[in-house]
């Protein structure tokens, strides 16, 4: 499949950054000598979806360890934009941490970030690059702490507020990282990857901390599948939302009421718990949309490629076990 540089797919998949980066030599040899900026501005060459092709062109030749073709584009940013562009600085920033070999060199990006905010406080690329760093060398307190700090300067910043909830997730703090979520859909209200994430949070959250609460189990589980089902609502192919469904109606079935008169109480939640009936319409045409995308993913569709391998095994696997369940 091939893969649009200008615009490709969001959350790119090892395979697809390898694809993306194996046409990186190809690109640089096309590419035509222009002049020097700004007199390049004369030639339709200086376009922006060029240089849009040459950052993505570069981030994943990083990942895929194509240093070489790395450093050439890396050239063509710094000859076109200048070393003190914030996206350059943040680029030769990641080219550093790629080479860093240790952790004194890792500690000495550190500190060139910090010398680098010192000047400037406001150059959001070098503040999510050292946090990306702070991250990776696994100081997390101090990762939380600095998006904070970003969050200040920039408090609309979806991918901060995304990031920190990840963040907070991975410590155990779910209030704070369901928070976070709500933030980026407060920014992003359409974003259906991040209904579903909240519903992630939301219901790993209450299964392990609501177990002896059966008021609040209940309305965290109700929740989640609130939000998984705006998420395929938004997005009528979206894989990860079905599947939650599927996952969350487990536990959701043996409490969900079996009509709305038996309701139970109303401090279990703000909004009508999905009845018996609903959980069990939910599942089954989870069933059916998690059948179809994972058969025509499979046969390579046109416009069912871009699900992620890993991703369409889970979900035959979630249809296997609810296929051996109802045959025993």
């Amino acid at each position: 499949m091939s893969v649009d540089l200008v615009y490709p797919p969001p959350n790119i998949s090892p395979k697809t950054a390898l694809q993306i980066s194996q046409r990186a030599p190809q690109v640089l040899k096309s590419s035509s000598q222009t002049l020097p900026f700004p007199l390049s501005l004369l030639s339709g060459d200086d376009t922006p979806e060029k240089w849009t092709t040459y950052e993505n062109l570069f981030v994943s030749c990083l990942r895929t360890g194509d240093d070489k073709s790395a450093r050439q584009i890396l050239d063509k940013l710094l000859r076109r934009f200048g070393d003190k562009n914030e996206r350059v600085m943040a680029y030769q920033g990641m080219m550093a941490e790629a080479n860093a070999e240790t952790e004194q060199e890792a500690i000495k990006m550190l500190r060139e970030y910090g010398e680098e905010l010192e000047s400037d406080p406001t150059n959001l690329p070098i503040q999510k690059r050292r946090i990306a760093l702070l991250t990776s060398m696994g100081k997390i307190q101090e990762a939380i702490s600095m998006l904070g700090d970003l969050l200040v300067i920039s408090p609309t910043d979806a991918e901060a507020w995304a990031e920190l909830s990840d963040l907070y997730f991975g410590q155990s703090l779910y209030d704070q990282a369901t928070f976070c979520l709500e933030e980026v859909l407060l920014v992003m209200p359409n974003a259906w990857n991040m209904h579903a994430r909240l519903a992630e949070v939301i219901y790993l959250s209450t299964i392990a901390t609501s177990s002896d609460k059966p008021g609040d189990l209940l309305r965290g589980l109700a929740e989640s599948m609130r939000r998984y089902c705006r998420s395929v609502e938004l997005c009528n192919n979206y894989l990860r939302g079905y599947y939650g469904l599927k996952v969350v109606r487990p536990s959701l079935l043996p409490k969900a009421p079996k009509s709305e008169k038996n309701t139970p109480d109303a401090a279990y939640s703000d909004l009508p718990l999905p009845t018996l009936s609903t959980v069990e319409r939910l599942h089954e045409l989870a069933t059916a949309k998690l059948g179809e995308i994972v058969r025509k993913s499979a046969a390579g569709e046109k416009g069912w490629e871009g699900y992620d391998g890993a991703e369409t095994i889970a979900a035959r696997e979630l249809l296997d076990r609810d296929t051996k369940s109802i045959s025993s």
